[in-house]
């Protein structure tokens, strides 16, 4: 008896990768699915160019954008002239020294931005301005 031929004949084991593959693309699924992206808000604002630098931001910060058609959002949310008076008066309130940080599309009239500026004033709101995108160039 030729035992040591036998042994000789035995494949090797293989390993079958293809259920790891399929649990890793259920976890890529997975999470593409599930994850929620941060994005800017939904108002679409061409903010200008500019070289100037950052301004640091607190949370007491009051967002203002103006969009080309003239509508004006507060934190997201569309408002009407009265509601962003109320606006300006509540959080002239909270802290006259908050920031009014305004965000006006390339296409708004010069003249709605000086007037949500010239509301912010009267309110007692001093600390303003106006953001910029960065110059690609600097």
């Amino acid at each position: 008896m030729n035992y040591g031929a036998a042994r000789g004949r035995r494949e090797p084991p293989r390993v079958d990768v293809t259920p790891l593959i399929d649990i890793i693309f259920q976890l890529v699924l997975f999470f593409m699915v599930s994850t929620t992206f941060v994005t800017s808000p939904g108002i679409q604002v061409d903010l200008p160019r500019s070289s100037a630098q950052t301004i640091l931001r607190d949370q007491q910060d009051v967002n203002i954008w103006v969009t080309d058609t003239g509508a004006v959002y507060v934190d997201r949310e569309a408002v009407s002239w009265d509601d962003l008076t109320a606006v300006l008066r509540k959080a002239a309130e909270a802290d006259p020294n908050s920031m009014v940080i305004i965000k006006a599309d390339t296409g708004v009239n010069h003249g709605r931005v000086v007037a949500v500026m010239d509301l912010a004033r009267s309110r007692g709101l001093t600390r303003l301005a106006i953001a910029t995108e960065p110059n690609e160039g600097d």
